[in-house]
């Protein structure tokens, strides 16, 4: 479970999400740096793909919610970002980190019932995130 602000200052928990369908929670480093620009863009580009089969998409990185509010708009974002300032989420479940310094890129997917579906982690493989996370939802929602 986790309740974090989204870049309005909300506070969003996994369990309100889930009680739509299925999650995808996706890990990033960095609002704005080139690779995590690239893989939200994908995001976006592919979110009503998410929408049709039932599924929440959400975002988490360290940035605060000022940051993420100025990445949403400035990209045009469809889905929430979650500010996870201290990174204390993320130790609790474990995210690693690239060459122990650079917070991990990984995503989760989660069935309806909060169980975790499919985890996929590289740093690089940027489009490899979506795919993942769109086959396994469309498995999900059919």
């Amino acid at each position: 479970e986790f309740a974090l602000p989204d870049q309005t200052g909300q506070l969003v928990s996994l369990s309100s999400l889930l009680g739509k369908g299925p999650v995808v929670v996706f890990f990033y480093p960095r609002d704005d740096s080139p690779g995590c620009t690239v893989e939200v863009c994908s995001f976006r580009d592919q979110h009503d793909t998410f929408v049709e089969a039932g599924a929440s998409v959400v975002g988490i990185s360290g940035d605060d919610v000022a940051s993420h509010d100025h990445f949403v708009k400035k990209y045009g974002l469809p889905f929430t970002l979650l500010s996870d300032g201290d990174n204390a989420y993320r130790k609790a479940i474990r995210v690693p980190s690239t060459l122990g310094i650079m917070p991990g890129r990984v995503t989760y997917v989660l069935d309806k019932t909060g169980v975790v579906q499919k985890r996929f982690a590289s740093q690089i493989n940027f489009s490899g995130h979506i795919d993942v996370a769109r086959e396994l939802v469309q498995k999900l929602s059919g």
